[in-house]
């Protein structure tokens, strides 16, 4: 038998973005997964970590410090380099003093990026000049799942149920402020949420009672993007689903049974997502089987919906009182973290973390050519 060569592996991690921390923890989790099996032996990794400030450096030292966010210290492990878009070089440029830059030839990238500059289509479209696979979803479903108004947008066409919003700009806001805060309280009872609508995990977000908090709201979600988002607010249950596959053979699409996060705060803030633990997993989430059933199938139709190849995690509010599923959000790269939904709902399908990341790189392998 013939024993094939490694698969050359770069995994990306950190990034210039307000989830920069979260990257780093969930990319420790994906460097300690492909080093067991059935990844084991199967794939050459290089780690490539991205600076806040946007510096990229190869790391080849310990994942522990690539979760602490150590490794930036750890220079005896650092190499400056670039991802070339440069289809012949197929891969990275190591930059090292004094001599000219080295090719290191990649056959798949894995951008462990949440956030802006991760998951926004911006760095999968650098992939897509190089004309190298990576993991996750193209440069247009990463792009509309990231901007709430586009996703809502194709959702309203596609006939996935959310709640009712509208969204406004900064050149709107910024000069007729009163103008949109009369729009919103005419278009949508108290409270409002308000959330950036290029941002993730939570970021930004706030839930406005009255006019002064919402202007209050409004300044905080501007601090993030340039356009804003109006939600009603659900009086449901948080449940989520993981999703995975490649939308060239929807037979093959698969949505988990959702699980629910029973939130430490008042919603499910960031901190209560990574930092202050105080959060419960329950999968599957407490409902009925019949609504366990609505929720995977709204999920897998969000997933195709929205174009997504490879993963997603899928946000659903199901309303007391009424029952309603509503769709809140795919996140295109969720959180890999110990305590993170998607690899937990992948476990509970009998998918360990290795296997999920196995699975996941062979997804983008087999991609469709031009189906990104």
């Amino acid at each position: 038998m013939i024993n094939q060569a490694p698969i050359r592996l770069a995994l990306f991690f950190g990034g210039v973005s307000s989830e920069h921390e979260v990257s780093c923890v969930s990319a420790a989790a994906w460097l300690r997964a492909l080093r067991q099996p059935p990844c084991a032996g199967k794939y050459a990794v290089t780690a490539v970590g991205i600076t806040k400030e946007g510096h990229w450096l190869r790391y080849t030292g310990p994942a522990d410090k690539v979760a602490d966010g150590s490794w930036q210290a750890d220079t005896a492990a650092l190499t400056p380099c670039v991802f070339s878009p440069d289809r012949s070089h197929h891969g990275l440029l190591l930059c090292r003093e004094g001599g000219a830059p080295e090719v290191l030839p990649i056959d798949v990238a894995v951008p462990v990026l949440h956030g802006k500059n991760g998951e926004d289509g911006t760095i999968q479209g650098l992939f897509e000049l190089a004309a190298v696979p990576y993991t996750g979803c193209g440069v247009l479903a990463s792009a509309t799942c990231m901007d709430k108004a586009a996703a809502n947008t194709v959702m309203d066409a596609a006939g996935v149920p959310h709640c009712r919003w509208l969204a406004a700009g900064r050149y709107e806001l910024e000069d007729g402020l009163e103008a949109v805060c009369r729009r919103v309280e005419a278009a949508l009872p108290w409270p409002v949420f308000v959330k950036p609508a290029n941002a993730g995990s939570s970021v930004g977000i706030s839930k406005a009672k009255d006019r002064e908090s919402l202007r209050a709201a409004i300044a905080t979600a501007l601090a993030e993007d340039d356009k804003v988002i109006f939600e009603e607010f659900i009086d449901g249950q948080e449940v989520e689903c993981a999703a995975i596959g490649n939308p060239e053979d929807p037979a093959s699409v698969f949505a988990t049974r959702p699980g629910e996060i029973l939130a430490g705060d008042e919603f499910y803030t960031y901190d209560d997502k990574y930092k202050n633990g105080v959060s419960q997993v329950v999968i599957p989430a407490h409902l009925s089987e019949a609504k366990l059933d609505e929720v995977q199938r709204l999920a897998r139709k969000a997933y195709l919906a929205l174009g997504c190849t490879g993963l997603s995690r899928c946000d659903f509010f199901v309303e007391r009182g009424s029952g309603r599923v509503l769709c809140n959000e795919l996140n295109t790269m969720p959180g890999f973290t110990a305590i993170s939904m998607y690899p937990k709902l992948m476990e509970n399908e009998g998918l360990s973390f290795s296997a999920l990341a196995d699975r996941l790189i062979e997804l983008a392998l087999h991609k469709r050519k031009g189906a990104y």
